[in-house]
């Protein structure tokens, strides 16, 4: 396989038949995966004339455009494997990175799950009403006749001392 090399991204033609095929979605995967390893495989460029046709890597170039790149790695390839482009679909490194798409696809989607949970979780906990005390054990019936809240003692000897003070018996 040639080696990659860097090309201006603006030098790249890409068919109009290529350019209806281009899935924002994928676009978007991409983008984020090169913004955390960087360009993993190159694009395949043809030379027809001074400039460059774009034979495979539409998703990786939009990519790049998206992210306010100027140039991209790619390879050039001759003509002829170019027009057998769908032999190349079939290959090693092709399905290579349909894997590591659909595990960056997994990855992402299992992040988002994450934070939807995260979100509806806070979102119950702001939404819930405030908690207000139990009645439970508080007396409902007034106190009893003859005491008043100065009357209350705290200990026993306290409670003895003013019984025999009221001429009360205990």
């Amino acid at each position: 396989m040639p080696t990659p090399e860097s090309f201006p991204i603006e030098k790249i033609f890409v068919p109009t038949k290529q350019k209806k095929a281009v899935k924002p979605e994928i676009v978007a995967e991409i983008a984020e995966s090169m913004l955390d390893i960087g360009q993993q495989a190159p694009i395949s460029v043809r030379v027809d004339g001074d400039r460059l046709v774009l034979v495979e890597g539409l998703h990786r170039l939009e990519a790049c455009k998206a992210l306010g790149e100027t140039t991209i790695l790619g390879v050039i390839v001759p003509a002829e494997v170019a027009q057998h482009r769908p032999l190349l679909s079939e290959g090693p490194a092709v399905e290579a990175e349909r894997i590591k798409m659909a595990r960056l696809k997994q990855l992402r989607l299992e992040k988002e799950a994450a934070e939807a949970s995260t979100a509806a979780l806070k979102s119950v906990n702001a939404t819930e009403a405030p908690r207000t005390r139990s009645t439970k054990g508080v007396r409902n019936t007034p106190k009893a006749p003859g005491r008043t809240a100065g009357s209350t003692q705290k200990t026993l000897s306290d409670w003895i001392t003013q019984q025999k003070g009221s001429g009360n018996r205990y």
